[in-house]
């Protein structure tokens, strides 16, 4: 009698044992693509942070140049073709290595 309460027993506990581990399933099933598309996603923002970090430097620095009144004369100067009183501007236009070879 004990050894068929037994089994009995034991027959319950891997029917919630496997009801339990289908549940479990069911909801990693349903969860996997949201956690698939977060780390996708996460991926994706760690790159562009990584990307707006070098570009906060590159313009913190061009900040520090446009603040040097000699960088200031000389890009006006390059960009916009200033000069200063006297001087002659000459424009030397460089072609490109594709037609050099052609």
């Amino acid at each position: 009698m004990k050894k068929k309460k037994q089994k009995q027993r034991i027959k319950f506990y891997y029917f919630v044992l496997i009801i339990l581990l289908a549940f479990f399933g069911y909801k990693m099933y349903n969860y996997w693509p949201k956690i698939y598309s977060n780390n996708k996603e996460s991926k994706e923002l760690e790159i562009k942070y990584e990307k707006l970090l070098d570009d906060e430097e590159t313009l913190t620095g061009n900040i520090k140049k446009l603040q040097d009144p000699d960088y200031i004369a000389r890009f006006a100067r390059e960009k916009y073709l200033y000069s200063k009183d006297g001087e002659i501007i000459i424009k030397i236009i460089e072609k490109d290595m594709e037609n050099k070879n052609e």
